[in-house]
């Protein structure tokens, strides 16, 4: 079988059966390259086994960090916070061979009829521009989150150390990977990748809509069409599904928690085929 780039996120390993899963994921080519788009596990054992096996597989695995791994978990004997958590995983990832948001954006060199891609891990977190409907500020969505007992884990396991607040974050990471996109050869398409959703369309299937605003920051609504996207992965929202927008599909790539797939099912092969693209938009 030819080269495939292939998609996964939200392999929560922690959870016996998702570490099993993961366990048996193998390429079907030597070639085959993998994106990871976050939420591999909470402790820093437990990412660093799953990144260390995928990579011993893969031709390349590729990964971006899903709010998860930032977390300073209670039961996490590293109690590196923000940055400094980042930046350790980020070394980890080199030292075997996994890319990251760091590293010069790789090209997927093509395979059956399908040409080459850059691929574009992206760590951009979020702003709270994602607000709960009937608000107007951060202030007023967060209070409505917590008046609905819909809050997000990261508002005490995701610390934003050094820079004042998530937001704060979030806006320095846009303004460096805005940087780096605008530098792309502007004749090669582009895969973007990202563990939260580039448009806030995706989250409206979301059970508790207070929940959108953990997931993803309004200024990347155009990016698929500003950085000539030809693919967009991601995933956070746990709801595995392709969606397009201006002929570009939108890969929700998560395996999620074993209590969903047990409810809901999935009839989707995992990992996902993001190219050669496995068929046309509806």
């Amino acid at each position: 079988m030819s080269a495939r780039l292939l998609a996964v996120s939200d392999l929560h390993v922690a959870y016996s059966d998702n570490r099993a899963i993961v366990e048996d994921v193998r390429p079907t080519s030597d070639a085959d390259w993998l994106i990871v788009a976050g939420d591999v596990g909470e402790l820093i054992a437990d990412v660093e086994w799953g990144l260390a096996l995928l990579a011993t597989r893969f031709e390349q695995v590729i990964w971006a960090p899903g709010n998860h791994e930032l977390w300073t978990h209670p039961k996490d004997p590293n109690t590196l916070r923000g940055e400094g958590r980042y930046r350790h995983l980020v070394e980890f990832c080199r030292s075997v061979g996994v890319l990251t948001p760091e590293d010069p954006y790789p090209v997927w060199p093509g395979a059956g009829g399908s040409g080459p891609a850059v691929v574009a891990p992206l760590f951009l977190l979020y702003d709270y521009t994602f607000r709960a409907p009937g608000t107007a500020t951060k202030e007023e969505s967060l209070a409505r989150a917590h008046e609905a007992g819909v809050v997000c884990n990261d508002e005490y396991l995701l610390h934003p150390d050094p820079h004042p607040s998530r937001d704060d974050w979030c806006r320095a990471r846009l303004a460096y990977t805005e940087e780096r996109l605008a530098g792309l050869d502007p004749d090669v398409p582009v895969v973007l990748v990202n563990h939260f959703p580039l448009r806030r369309e995706e989250t409206a299937v979301l059970r508790h809509p207070e929940f959108a605003q953990w997931c993803g920051t309004e200024r990347t609504a155009d990016w698929h069409l500003k950085y000539r996207a030809s693919a967009v992965v991601y995933g956070h929202l746990h709801i595995p599904r392709t969606t397009w927008h201006d002929g570009v599909p939108f890969v929700e790539a998560s395996l999620g928690y074993p209590r969903e797939r047990r409810l809901y099912g999935s009839g989707r092969t995992w990992p996902v085929q993001i190219l050669p693209a496995p068929g046309g938009a509806p």
